[in-house]
């Protein structure tokens, strides 16, 4: 298929045989890294991970969503399910709402300093069970949920995509860029977004859990 840009006609790959077509082969290592379970070597990627990425799919679109914790971000409950306890946020939902309605879940885990990753494809659900909330007891804070993702496929990611952007080489990106309240700013003319980002920090300290 092609349509009109103004760079002229482009082209618009439309059948997954014009793809591999244009693509050729997956590299065997690739295909050969994929397992069915977390093993051994999966597991000691995923305790040392205190960041995590959430993709789910619901009736409503797709949603990517940052998770983490000040240790490990996930706990594994056996190598095919994981649990990830669901702390405070803004009270948006968009991945629980997902989970409920749909149940398809991925997930991306980064260790600092590490350019590869770790990726797992399955389904999840959110759970209220008494003794899965009290596994993430911290001092009287718990989490209001807990998502239980069941494993279908584990393997790991290459370092091209965290290498290219130099992830972990010191510099930083963010001077410069708009704040949340800037955003909230532009999204409704009258907000006070100056007061908002200066409160922030505070808030936070009292609301992290």
């Amino acid at each position: 298929m092609r349509y009109w840009s103004k760079q002229g006609f482009m082209a618009k790959v439309a059948d997954i045989a014009a793809l591999e077509a244009l693509y050729g082969a997956p590299a065997k290592a690739s295909i050969l890294k994929v397992l069915s379970h977390v093993s051994p070597l999966h597991a000691k990627w995923i305790a040392a991970s205190r960041l995590c990425i959430l993709a789910t799919i619901g009736p409503d679109g797709t949603d990517a969503s940052p998770r983490g914790d000040d240790g490990p971000v996930v706990r594994l409950a056996d190598p095919k399910t994981l649990l990830i306890p669901d702390w405070r946020g803004n009270n948006r939902m968009d991945s629980l709402r997902n989970i409920v309605a749909d149940g398809r879940a991925s997930l991306i885990f980064v260790v600092q300093g590490s350019n590869n990753c770790v990726r797992i494809n399955g389904s999840a659900e959110v759970r209220l069970d008494a003794d899965l909330l009290d596994q993430f007891d911290d001092k009287g804070r718990k989490p209001r949920s807990v998502i239980m993702v069941h494993v279908m496929e584990v393997y790991s990611q290459c370092a091209r995509a965290l290498m290219r952007a130099g992830t972990w080489n010191g510099e930083n990106h963010a001077i410069g860029l708009p704040t949340v309240g800037d955003f909230l700013n532009e999204a409704e003319a009258g907000f006070d977004g100056t007061s908002y980002d200066a409160a922030w920090a505070d808030r936070a300290a009292t609301t992290m859990w």
